[in-house]
């Protein structure tokens, strides 16, 4: 029960525990999981929100590269009051000061982060405010930024862009001087609209890509986070040689891309993106992201969040909804409630 982290030990906590690769309705409230204990380069946090992500559908599947092995704490960002410190950080921030990270097993009342990774939450914003700095916020700005080179004046093409990453990178984009075409499903047109979208399409449309190049004539950058059902699509709509698309997700599913459509059908700039492993391979390049977030937090760029907080006990039927496309923007879960 406790191989998401082999240093519980002590006291306990409740938390969610994912007991199969059967999805959310396999995730069980569970009373009584040890504890963690910070290790080294880690704070220990008290955790005020936990945020809900598509990832955690993904792992919950056991489609999620890398992911543990069921049984496992449920979870991949939290923010939260720090209560102890490990041995070998640097610097750290005291005990009593409240922080956003990002670590498996956040949905539970305690969670050990890595001090590295960890960002301190704005001066009045609370811990829910803040979900999606370091996971939703940071994936879109990388894809935009280091990874999409995006240029006043260019197009981009959000896919999902009701979804917690799509909405900040509908944001972002408009905010760095791109024309921003939105996709999302007709319900969520008017969320999208509020954030600034130049265009907005619809999602089922079946001549989607026919749709965007009526709208752009090709689009400079597509941030594709959908996989199997608009992959596709990305490519074909993308401008030639110059053209970037950074994946970043597959929420429908694996797509395949081959030598031979690079060469003669799509001949376009395809990067892939993982957060969580840009942070392990490309430290610099990461915590210049985090650095940048701080910088359009302190300039009104990046507003405080508003995610619909549900209690702890609700994580299952809340990644359901996620899961069928039922949910808009950003989710969490508290568990002291």
């Amino acid at each position: 029960m406790t191989e998401h982290n082999p240093r519980s030990t002590g006291p306990s906590m409740r938390a969610l525990v994912q007991r199969s690769r059967r999805g959310p309705r396999d995730l069980v409230l569970t009373p009584d999981q040890p504890r963690p204990t910070p290790g080294r380069g880690e704070y220990l946090v008290r955790v005020g929100a936990a945020g809900v992500n598509f990832a955690d559908v993904m792992q919950a599947k056991g489609t999620y590269g890398g992911g543990p092995t069921a049984p496992y704490v449920a979870g991949f960002e939290a923010a939260g009051e720090i209560v102890a410190v490990g041995p070998g950080v640097d610097e750290p921030f005291p005990v009593g000061t409240h922080v956003i990270g990002a670590a498996p097993g956040a949905f539970a009342e305690y969670l050990a982060v890595p001090a590295a990774g960890s960002l301190l939450v704005p001066p009045g914003w609370s811990d829910a405010e803040t979900l999606g700095m370091v996971l939703n916020w940071a994936t879109a700005l990388a894809a935009l930024r280091p990874l999409g080179e995006v240029r006043a004046g260019e197009t981009v093409l959000v896919h999902a862009a009701a979804g917690g990453v799509g909405q900040a990178a509908v944001r972002l984009a408009r905010h760095y001087g791109a024309r921003v075409v939105a996709v999302a499903s007709p319900a969520k047109h008017g969320a999208v609209r509020a954030l600034g979208a130049d265009d907005i399409v619809d999602s089922t449309r079946p001549d989607l890509a026919a749709e965007i190049l009526r709208l752009t004539g090709g689009v400079d950058l597509v941030l594709e986070s959908v996989g199997r059902d608009t992959f596709e699509c990305s490519l074909s709509v993308t401008k030639p040689f110059v053209g970037r698309v950074v994946v970043l997700g597959a929420a429908s599913g694996d797509a395949t891309l081959s030598t031979h459509d690079l060469v003669f059908s799509y001949p376009v700039q395809v990067k892939g993106l993982h957060v969580g492993a840009l942070a392990t391979s490309a430290p610099s390049l990461y915590r210049g992201v985090l650095d940048e977030l701080e910088v359009l937090v302190a300039r009104g760029v990046y507003p405080p969040g508003a995610p619909q907080v549900h209690p702890l006990r609700d994580g299952p039927a809340v990644l359901q909804q996620l899961e069928a496309g039922r949910s808009c923007g950003k989710h969490a879960l508290d568990p002291w409630r």
